[in-house]
């Protein structure tokens, strides 16, 4: 009945919003609501707790967004507000360019009422932050270890008000790396409040889910465990070590017309890689953690406006991006986290769109890429490929190769770590702005 019920369902004035969000979703271009959105918003609009796992690119932002903003305005109504209340939700997300781009979705759908924003991440100046603050925002978007930071030492900010939690990427938040900045925040904020917890990927430890103090929530599954969208062409390709590299750039030369992502391990192959690209007259640019916040972003931005089609990233970038123009992602390092594939490759094939996602797996990568399929249930198909044809490639590559180490030891070596770390402008200082390349790929 549940199901029938949700069929019937075919617009966001159906689930119980009000008017001034019915008309901003229609401003966005929203027609109506997504699966989870359809199953989540109603249940927070009573109030409910929430857990929610649904597939990357399914509308797990507007899921949240909408009820908190809904409930923002029904507290402005009431006559003991005289504005809309400040400090009136939290979320919180482990990497930076999520918050950011979250927070852009709120203020796309707050425009029309006048909403305050703040975001609150590392690798921005602290004191920029807090003349933010200062403007008493209603939503703060932000990592929690720079949160701490601003609970501990941004004088008057408190979060004692605060009636929404979410949880952006959950099973990130709930793990280890941020254990001890997310207890410092749950100890501030009151527990009398509404939480949402959203990922693709869940965790099982109950416990783990206490801790963040849910009453009694709703469980939302959108999605079946651990999926990845039918509208995604999965590939794998088992290829030598030693050969990567050229397989690499036969598929970017084979699928020169789109836009790709390639994710890699470390911050150093994001380097090593974009150069060996660019080499090769492929327009690739690197995001790592280790660049420097304005230097991540002006990545980000040349990939989404097309000046650059391939971008190199470790898993900085795997986390809820949403940038539509993603036709293929390529592991060229696999996962040693099988879920992680899961965020990877959730960065093409978004809201019905199509997308390809290719794996290429060496000798010493199997075990791992077994785990994948195991925990998506899916037997992937072959990358075709003739290797002797991939191979007539493997003279320029290997020259590439070579002259993207001689460089990168001339401007400071790949394991050096400078305070801003300039990757890109390296990139673009050698190779030239518009990445002219300074040798074409050719086949013997």
């Amino acid at each position: 009945m549940a199901g029938e019920e949700n069929e019937e369902i075919k617009s966001f004035k159906d689930i119980g919003l009000c008017d001034e969000l019915v008309e901003a979703c229609d401003s966005l271009g929203w027609k109506a609501p997504t699966k989870i959105q359809v199953e989540a918003i109603p249940h927070a609009l009573e109030g409910k707790d929430l857990i929610g796992l649904a597939q990357t690119g399914s509308g797990k932002t507007g899921a949240f967004a909408l009820p908190i903003l809904h409930a923002l305005l029904e507290c402005h109504a009431k006559q003991e507000y005289k504005s809309a209340p400040v400090f009136f939700a939290l979320v919180l997300c482990p990497t930076r360019e999520l918050a950011i781009q979250i927070a852009d979705q709120f203020k796309a759908l707050g425009s029309g009422i006048s909403l305050r924003c703040a975001v609150l991440v590392g690798g921005v100046d602290l004191k920029l932050q807090q003349y933010d603050l200062g403007k008493r925002p209603h939503i703060i978007v932000g990592t929690p270890g720079r949160l701490v930071d601003h609970l501990t030492n941004t004088k008057g900010f408190s979060l004692r008000m605060l009636k929404y939690l979410v949880l952006d990427e959950a099973d990130r938040l709930l793990n280890e790396d941020f254990e001890k900045a997310l207890d410092d925040i749950l100890n501030v904020i009151p527990r009398d409040r509404h939480t949402y917890l959203f990922s693709a990927t869940m965790t099982k430890k109950v416990n783990k889910l206490q801790r963040a103090c849910l009453r009694n929530p709703v469980k939302i599954e959108a999605a079946t465990k651990y999926s990845t969208v039918d509208t995604l062409k999965q590939q794998y390709r088992f290829v030598a070590a030693k050969h990567k590299d050229c397989y690499l750039v036969y598929i970017l030369t084979e699928m020169s017309g789109c836009t790709s992502m390639v994710f890699t391990r470390t911050c150093d192959a994001t380097r090593l890689l974009s150069f060996i690209l660019r080499n090769l007259n492929i327009r690739a640019i690197p995001i790592s953690g280790q660049m420097a916040q304005p230097k991540r972003l002006g990545a980000l931005n040349k990939f989404k406006s097309g000046e650059c089609n391939v971008l190199v990233c470790t898993d900085v970038a795997s986390r809820g991006l949403d940038i539509p123009s993603v036709d293929m992602v390529i592991n060229y390092d696999i996962p040693t986290n099988s879920k992680d594939y899961i965020h990877r490759v959730g960065r093409t094939a978004r809201a019905g769109r199509s997308g390809v996602a290719i794996s290429l797996v060496n000798q010493y990568e199997l075990e791992w890429y077994i785990q994948i399929e195991k925990l998506i249930d899916k037997k992937l198909s072959e990358y075709p490929a003739q290797e002797e044809v991939v191979l007539q490639m493997l003279e320029s590559v290997t020259e590439a190769k070579r002259l993207s180490q001689m460089k990168l030891k001339e401007i400071g070596g790949t394991n050096k770590r400078k305070g801003g770390n300039d990757d890109v402008e390296d990139i673009e200082r050698y190779l030239g702005v518009k990445g002219k390349s300074s040798k074409k790929v050719k086949r013997r």
